[in-house]
């Protein structure tokens, strides 16, 4: 531990949730997210209408963060913000926000990928959750992404398998969109999967090599699926929907594990971490734990408010790189497409 108190504000905009957070030493002390609505109306996020949503948020949303964690900006040791992969638009209004605090209080400013950090979220002090030991496999599955990492230190990572299409977030909303489900369906699809047969529709799982994923196939067969059998039964996604719900949500979790397990086993690696909004899709969660003992694997799940979109993971990666003295110039830009 420190022997003072190193206090960062974290910043994240990457697409349609403005979020700002306030740690100390690794241990979180306010974390506030702004959701925002509009996009539900048009079954997707709206770039235009999620960047002016930011520029709204990000002032109130940054002050609640600062009263919450009791503290002022003058407190602040250094602003960590998500500089990519992202919605440019989005990104920019917290990357000139971030620059533009960092610069009137002249302290540091601090670039974070946002997919790195949804697998170092795992290393915020939170009682009850053990943070994995390097080397270990992260899964990133979002609605954005799907990679397997190979994470060999906190700044040391490696994809070493992704979709090479749809990620597995856009496979829940694609499906669950077929299935005339609000946006976004992921959590829609889970509530009803619960009570539902996984086992009572069968999809043909895509054949991908090596370690990469793709689901654009799976999103194919499950509409022509369903064309189908509404030709014959009208009623059909009524009176079938929570196995309908439950048969897609058991094939791409097994897909996702296929992938896992030769990660797996290939690397040698039995500590598996996950992260990104789908990890709190309580299958995947079920199937991991089920993994522990099958394969002898050590599975690390973060706190539910760490998987989707969030500040929290921003500021902790901020101060990885802080007590590393790694940071950003004035001249940092935004970038939609960021690699880890």
């Amino acid at each position: 531990m420190p022997t003072q108190n190193i206090y960062i504000l974290g910043i994240e905009s990457s697409c349609d949730d403005t979020s700002a957070s306030v740690l100390c030493n690794g241990k979180i002390l306010s974390n506030v997210v702004a959701s925002q609505k509009i996009h539900e109306a048009y079954g997707g996020v709206v770039p235009e209408l999620a960047s002016r949503a930011h520029l709204q948020n990000i002032v109130p949303v940054v002050n609640e963060a600062l009263k919450r964690a009791n503290i002022s900006s003058k407190g602040l040791n250094a602003i960590a913000f998500t500089q990519g992969p992202g919605l440019l638009g989005s990104l920019l209004v917290g990357t000139s926000f971030a620059k533009s605090l960092a610069l009137g209080l002249q302290i540091p400013l601090i670039d974070v990928n946002h997919m790195q950090a949804h697998i170092l979220a795992h290393y915020i002090d939170e009682e009850g959750f053990n943070k994995p030991p390097f080397p270990f496999l992260a899964m990133t599955i979002s609605g954005g992404h799907t990679q397997i990492v190979l994470v060999t230190n906190y700044f040391e990572m490696e994809v070493i398998g992704e979709t090479i299409d749809d990620a597995v977030g856009e496979a829940f909303d694609k499906s669950g969109k077929i299935l005339g489900l609000n946006y976004p369906a992921g959590p829609e699809m889970d509530k009803r999967a619960q009570l539902g047969n996984p086992k009572a529709f069968k999809f043909t799982k895509p054949k991908v090599d090596g370690l990469n994923f793709s689901f654009s196939g799976l999103k194919t067969a499950i509409l022509y699926f369903i064309q189908n059998n509404l030709k014959e039964n009208p009623n059909f996604i009524e009176e079938h929907l929570n196995d309908i719900c439950a048969s897609i949500q058991h094939t791409i979790i097994n897909i996702l594990m296929d992938k896992l397990k030769i990660a797996s086993k290939q690397t040698g690696i039995k500590h598996i971490a996950i992260g990104g909004g789908v990890s709190a899709n309580s299958g995947i969660r079920s199937a991991l734990k089920a993994a522990e003992n099958k394969y002898g694997w050590t599975t690390y799940i973060p706190k539910f408010e760490y998987t989707t979109d969030n500040a929290a993971m921003i500021a902790i990666v901020g101060y990885l790189k802080y007590q590393e003295q790694i940071f950003a110039t004035q001249n940092i830009a935004a970038k939609a497409r960021l690699k880890i």
